[in-house]
């Protein structure tokens, strides 16, 4: 239809007043099309000019933003919109030409509290900035499921937490038991307790201590909420540190490191010192996985949204039946192992907003995948063009 009114228009001083009342009909009846496929949507279309003019709003728009007037066409949007907080926003970003994606607030509207998600993608005809495309969602119902989910998972977490801790204790606190007994014991026959036994008793009884304070101390840091200060860095400077600061244990390991990262990748969001937890603990279970020496290979690519990172040892594998736990508190496979490392991984990813997945083979070794968000300043932005028949 598009490509005939174009053409129709290349020759419009060629046509009689008919064939224009039927051009102007075609055209109406588009344009009409398209408002009504905007409109049957439930979430807000805003479309604003360059000049941040209300060109466009469809019927949720109306109902989910607070406008101060039921006609905010052919206004300054921010100049239009009933919320302080949220006026600003709109003002700072589309003055500074940013793409936002899903930037939330909380309004009161009919008595009652609603939650809206608002995302801003520049709108580029040939190169140009043209305009902006504002996308609003109410997400008050999403995000009361997302809250009665985090209880749930939460509640659970913390039961295998419990369980996990309730397991850990008996054991010291069986051994401090049995050498207060002896103690007790010595002091019943002897009438006293020499220095040399004494020490002995207690000495295992501080070390079962110091284990009771470290099991509680790990215990703390998994169920308490992490302070998180999240900050655009350059994953890659960050994975080089990492390198850096292991390259010695590596190396008495005879573990060879291989640095595959990825060029020119967006700057991320992250805390540098829970990542930084997070992927030496992976490095040290990866260490522990190749007893003879292998290969660790570090890799970033860009994937949009997100910028991926894996890591890939060449170790002994984790088993099929194990894969499923490994996530899970107080799981190890090793010794000496607190089962928490790979636990707080997990939680320190999800945090950060990522995502973290792992494959592996008996014998032929591990692969951690990490996926962190891009900053908004490096998403990319959308060029829209007319696309002719």
């Amino acid at each position: 239809m598009r490509g005939f009114i174009k053409k129709a228009l290349d020759k419009f001083d060629k046509l009689d007043r008919e064939k224009i009342h039927s051009l102007l009909m075609q055209l109406a009846l588009e344009n009409e099309q398209y408002e009504s496929v905007l409109d049957s949507m439930t979430d807000a279309v805003v479309v604003v000019d360059a000049d941040n003019t209300v060109m466009f709003c469809n019927k949720a728009a109306l109902r989910i933003v607070p406008f101060k007037t039921p006609d905010p066409l052919e206004k300054i949007l921010w100049n239009v919109v009933d919320d302080e907080e949220i006026a600003a926003f709109f003002k700072k970003s589309l003055e500074n030409q940013e793409q936002v994606t899903e930037e939330e607030f909380t309004l009161d509207s009919r008595g009652r509290s609603m939650i809206i998600s608002c995302s801003i993608l520049p709108l580029l005809w040939d190169g140009t900035i043209r305009g902006s495309l504002l996308h609003i969602e109410d997400v008050t119902r999403k995000r009361m499921e997302d809250a009665r989910l985090r209880r749930a998972e939460s509640l659970a977490s913390l039961t295998t937490l419990a369980a996990g801790v309730a397991h850990e204790i008996k054991n010291p606190l069986g051994s401090i038991g049995i050498h207060i007994q002896l103690i007790q014991r010595a002091v019943e026959k002897d009438g006293c307790l020499g220095k040399e036994t004494a020490d002995k008793y207690l000495g295992i009884i501080n070390e079962e201590i110091e284990r009771l304070n470290g099991i509680i101390v790990d215990f703390l840091f998994a169920v308490r909420p992490m302070d998180i200060d999240l900050k655009e860095t350059d994953l890659n400077r960050l994975l080089l540190d990492i390198m850096d600061f292991i390259k010695y244990e590596a190396e008495e390991a005879r573990v060879d490191m291989l640095d595959n990262l990825g060029k020119s990748l967006p700057k991320v969001l992250l805390d540098e010192k829970f990542i930084k937890q997070a992927v030496l603990n992976i490095i040290k279970n990866a260490l522990a996985a190749m007893p003879d020496g292998g290969t660790l290979t570090f890799t970033t690519e860009d994937e949009g949204d997100m910028v991926a990172f894996t890591l890939r040892d060449t170790g002994i594998g984790i088993s099929e039946e194990n894969m499923a736990k490994i996530f899970e508190p107080y799981f190890t496979t090793r010794e000496f192992g607190s089962g928490l490392g790979l636990t707080l991984v997990y939680k320190i990813i999800r945090e950060h907003g990522g995502e973290i997945s792992l494959k592996s083979r008996e014998g032929e070794g591990t692969c951690f995948t990490i996926r962190l968000p891009v900053s908004r300043k490096d998403q990319r932005q959308i060029d829209w063009k007319r696309k002719e028949a």
